[in-house]
C-alpha cells in the first residue's frame, strides 16, 4: 500500500515539473548547433599525373597473359589508354565476365576498368559446353573400375555382416532369448552395413562424404524415432514382456478390459483368445504397462455372490443356513473356509454376501458359482428366509406370503457337471500347433515373473 502511494505521489511531481518546464523552455534562447562539415569521402588509391605508353603496353600485356592462361577467358580482349583498361569479347557465362573484371583491377597501374564482356552465345560456344559434358562422362567412365572395386567391397562387408547375423542359434544360446538374439543379428547387420559404406566412400576418395552421411544418418534417425514413437515403444515393452516372463501359453488372464487364453507374445503384440472364441491383440506397450490378472497362476479362486432377504427376518439365521449350504457343497474348498456377512440394509430387504474358494483346476469357475448360488437361494427359501414375493402387498399392510420351499431339482448329469471348460484350451493348442513356424518370445523355459 505505501509503495502504491509513493509511486502515486511521484508521477504527481514528474507531471507538474513538466509543466513548468515547458514554458521555460519556450522562452530561454536555444543554441543553434554548428553544422558539421560535409563528410568526405575516403580517398582511393593515388592517380598519377602523368602516364606512359610503355605502361599502358605493360599493363595489356600482363592482362593478356593471365587471360591466356584460363580457357574461359581466352578470347577476351584488352585494350589500355591512359591505365583505363576496356575489356571486350565474350565470354559463356556472367561469372567468366566478373572474373575478368576482377582480374584487371588487380593489376597495377590500372585506374579503372571498362567491362565491356558479352555472352557468347554462339554455335561454338555451345559445343565447347558439350565438349566440358562429355569430359565429365569420360573421367565418370574411367573412374567406374574404382567405383566398382567400392560397390564389391560394400557388398562383402554386408554379406559377412548378414551371414554372421544368421548364426541365429549361437546368439540364441548367449541371449538365452529369442527377440534379444534377433536384436543382436539386427545390431550386427547395421553395423556391418554401414561399415560397408565408409569403407567405399574412402576408396573412391570421398571420405569428405562421410561426416555427412553420418550427420544425415542421425537426423534421419531422430525423426524416425518421433514418427515412429509408438512402434519402438511396443519393441521395448515386446523385450521388456520377454525378460520378464508375466505369463505362460494357455495362462488365462485379465489385461486391463481384455480377457482371455494367451496365444503367443510377438514382437508387437500379445494374442489371446477370449471365453467366446475370439482372437483379441493387445499392444505389448499397453501390456506392459496394464495391470495383469493371472488366473491360471494360482489355482485357487475366490467367489462371491449377494442374495437379499426381508428385513423382518433375522440375517443371523440366514447367514447361518446359507454357510451350512456352501459348507455341504464338495467344490467348496474348506481352507480357506466359506463365510457369509451382511453386506448392506436395502430398505425394504438386507443384502447379505457369501464368499466361498474353489479349485479351478478341478472345477470350472462360472459352474460352480452358479451352483453355490442356487444351493444357498434354495437352503434360504426351505427355512422361509427368501426375498418376499413383491413389495405392493407390504406396502398396502398386507402380510407377505411365505414362498413355498423349491422343489428338488433331479439329479442331471449334464447339469452337475462342474469339471473346467475344455474348448477354449484346445483352440489355443490346435493354433500354437499350426502356427510352430511363427516367433514366439514365451519361453517355457525362463523363470516367470
Amino acid at each position: 500500500m505505501k509503495a502504491g502511494r509513493f509511486v502515486i505521489t511521484g508521477l504527481a511531481a514528474l507531471a507538474f515539473f513538466l509543466s513548468v518546464a515547458a514554458p521555460a523552455a519556450q522562452v530561454l534562447p536555444v543554441a543553434v548547433p554548428k553544422a558539421s562539415p560535409t563528410a568526405t569521402p575516403a580517398p582511393g588509391p593515388t592517380i598519377q599525373t602523368e602516364t606512359s605508353g610503355s605502361s599502358d603496353a605493360r599493363i595489356a600485356r600482363r592482362v593478356r597473359g593471365i587471360f591466356s592462361e584460363l580457357p574461359a577467358l581466352a578470347h577476351v580482349t584488352v585494350e589500355v589508354q591512359q591505365g583505363v583498361v576496356t575489356l571486350g569479347g565474350g565470354v559463356e557465362n556472367a561469372a567468366d565476365k566478373a572474373k575478368a573484371e576482377g582480374i584487371a583491377n588487380r593489376v597495377s597501374g590500372v585506374v579503372t576498368v571498362e567491362n565491356k564482356i558479352a555472352r557468347d552465345t554462339s554455335i561454338d560456344s555451345g559445343v565447347a559446353g558439350l565438349k566440358k559434358v562429355s569430359d565429365k562422362f569420360a573421367a565418370f567412365a574411367a573412374g567406374l573400375p574404382l567405383f566398382g572395386v567400392a560397390l564389391l567391397a560394400a557388398l562383402l562387408i554386408g554379406a559377412l555382416g548378414y551371414m554372421i547375423a544368421g548364426l541365429r542359434g549361437m546368439w540364441l544360446r548367449v541371449a538365452r532369448n529369442p527377440f534379444l538374439a534377433e536384436l543382436i543379428g539386427s545390431a550386427i547387420r547395421f553395423v556391418f552395413v554401414l561399415g560397408g559404406i565408409v569403407v567405399a566412400l574412402d576408396i573412391i576418395g570421398a571420405a569428405a562424404l562421410m561426416g555427412a552421411v553420418l550427420g544425415g544418418a542421425g537426423v534421419l534417425g531422430l525423426a524416425l524415432g518421433f514418427a515412429m514413437r509408438d512402434t519402438i515403444e511396443n519393441y521395448v515393452s515386446s523385450l521388456m514382456l520377454s525378460l520378464r516372463q508375466p505369463f505362460r501359453a494357455n495362462d488365462k488372464v485379465k489385461i486391463g478390459d481384455c480377457e482371455g487364453r494367451v496365444v503367443r507374445l510377438t514382437t508387437r503384440a500379445t494374442i489371446l483368445i477370449s471365453d467366446e472364441g475370439n482372437h483379441v491383440r493387445v499392444p505389448n506397450a499397453t501390456v506392459f504397462k496394464a495391470v495383469i490378472v493371472n488366473y491360471t497362476r494360482n489355482p485357487q479362486r475366490r467367489f462371491d455372490f449377494v442374495l437379499q432377504i426381508d428385513t423382518r427376518a433375522d440375517p443371523a439365521k440366514a447367514r447361518r443356513y446359507g454357510y451350512q449350504a456352501l459348507k455341504a457343497l464338495d467344490f467348496v474348498l474348506d481352507d480357506p473356509p466359506p463365510a457369509a456377512t451382511v453386506k448392506d440394509i436395502l430398505y425394504p430387504n438386507i443384502a447379505l454376501r457369501f464368499v466361498g474358494w474353489l479349485d479351478q483346476s478341478k472345477t470350472d469357475f462360472g459352474k460352480g458359482r452358479s451352483q453355490a448360488i442356487e444351493a444357498v437361494k434354495r437352503a434360504l427359501e426351505e427355512n422361509g428366509l427368501g426375498l418376499p414375493a413383491g413389495e405392493a402387498a407390504e406396502e398396502a399392510g398386507d402380510k407377505p406370503a411365505r414362498r413355498k420351499p423349491a422343489t428338488a431339482v433331479p439329479n442331471d448329469s449334464e447339469a452337475n457337471d462342474l469339471s473346467p471348460e475344455h474348448a477354449v484350451k484346445e483352440m489355443v493348442h490346435e493354433e500354437r500347433a499350426d502356427a510352430a513356424n511363427k516367433k514366439d518370445l514365451l519361453d517355457p523355459g525362463r523363470p516367470e515373473e
